[in-house]
């Protein structure tokens, strides 16, 4: 068994001013706060995003990591007890060095907690003899005295007389065993508040059956007062309805556009043995994800109203039909949000998908009758091939082309008026 906290730590450390914390220290019909904790699991430290841009790519990597500052940085702020860290930490069992030195550092570069840390395995980041979280991998070395891996199946860490912790870890990447239900039962007797932190599906999920199945009472038959989960990258408690709460905190940096209830913390306030503990979300997150159809100009123009638009990650679906003209303010309002060589965009991060631009039939007329014969020629070429290509891919290489024609046309007609002047 790991040892207990002193109740020095519970209550707050001497050298810390008194700040207030955000979970209230009363509930009403429960008495006073025992005990606070604060849950998260999924940072996936390490994963890629190939789909992106190589510079996004750096972005939402760095992100993740990033992240675990401002969750130590809540941890702090609201004074809790532990920090709970359910799985999936890393998104493989091997990271680059420059993941697990960066996570180590990032402990070692926070000011020490009042509250210890508890890493648990996960399915993406089992516990394996070559793993990152084996006893003679340098990470292990690196870590602060605080911060403990939760590497044995009979995990136990006494957090203050009153209250204890078990934990199990993931041992492969899949898994029909519960390991909620592994954990010890409350003995007859036993009036201590009782935690367990584990990492798996519910079986509400697809997939459950191999990914560490969760029972959905299994809280209430191993006789704990919380049981913190990790799997799921969205908010969720699971058994809102029930005693005690078997909750995903979800990834605190959204992986994808599917995320929507990602980017949170679990802060867990817990009274005494029988009263249901208090589950608050506290948001974390840098990154917001947008996945945003335009069908209309002024939609797009819409666009870049967006507050905090440089912290959003944009995924842009352009379903319209329009003008030569109107085709040119389009890619203006593109390139201020992507960004140049020279000049950051507007958005933080930006995917355009263009599969359903049309340009407008008869756009043509747009171009000025005094055209050079030449040119003539060569839109008329191009208009026909838009409108009698069978294949789409054919009709989208003349729309662009008819669309750089015109912006060409356009630039030289002001680079004459501005020669006039």
């Amino acid at each position: 068994m790991e040892g207990p906290l002193s109740r020095a730590a519970l209550s707050g450390s001497a050298g810390d001013p008194a700040v207030p914390g955000d979970v209230p220290d009363r509930a009403p019909g429960n008495g006073d706060v025992m005990l606070r904790l604060l849950h998260t699991a999924d940072w996936h430290l390490g994963r890629r995003f190939p789909s992106f841009p190589e510079e996004a790519q750096k972005k939402l990597s760095r992100a993740r990591m990033e992240v675990v500052g401002r969750i130590l940085d809540a941890a702090r702020r609201n004074r809790v007890h532990a920090v709970l860290c359910a799985g999936d930490l890393f998104d493989d069992p091997a990271p680059a060095p420059d993941f697990w030195e960066g996570l180590a550092k990032a402990f070692h570069d926070h000011p020490t907690p009042e509250a210890p840390v508890f890493l648990v395995p996960g399915n993406h980041d089992p516990l394996t003899a070559e793993s990152v979280w084996s006893a003679g991998h340098p990470f292990r070395g690196r870590l602060p005295a605080w911060v403990h891996v939760v590497d044995r199946d009979d995990f136990v860490f006494d957090l203050s007389p009153d209250a204890v912790l078990y934990a199990r870890p993931c041992r492969s990447k899949a898994g029909e065993n519960d390991l909620a239900m592994a954990l010890p039962a409350r003995e007859p007797g036993d009036a201590r508040l009782r935690i367990g932190c584990v990492h798996g599906s519910t079986f509400d999920l697809p997939g459950y059956q191999t990914n560490f199945p969760i029972r959905r009472e299994a809280g209430v038959l191993r006789g704990l007062d919380y049981l913190a989960i990790g799997d799921v990258h969205s908010f969720r408690d699971v058994t809102a309805r029930e005693p005690v709460p078997t909750v995903y905190p979800g990834t605190p940096e959204p992986l994808s556009f599917e995320d929507s209830g990602a980017g949170k913390v679990a802060l867990v306030a817990l009274f005494r043995h029988g009263s249901r503990p208090r589950v608050e979300e506290e948001p974390v997150a840098f990154w917001r994800w947008l996945d945003v159809r335009c069908r209309s100009m002024n939609e797009l123009r819409g666009l870049l109203t967006t507050p905090d638009l440089e912290r959003h990650v944009v995924r842009l679906h352009l379903d319209l039909t329009v003008s030569l003209a109107e085709e040119s303010e389009l890619e203006r309002i593109v390139r201020d949000l992507e960004g140049t060589d020279a000049t950051h965009g507007r958005a933080g991060i930006l995917v355009v998908d263009r599969a359903k631009l049309r340009i407008e039939a008869g756009s043509v007329d747009a171009f000025p009758d005094d055209l050079p014969p030449v040119l003539q020629d060569t839109v008329a070429r191009l208009d026909r091939i838009r409108t009698q290509a069978v294949d789409e891919a054919e009709r989208e290489k003349a729309n662009r082309a008819l669309a750089h024609l015109y912006k060409l046309v356009q630039r030289g007609d002001e680079l004459i008026g501005g020669g006039a002047k």
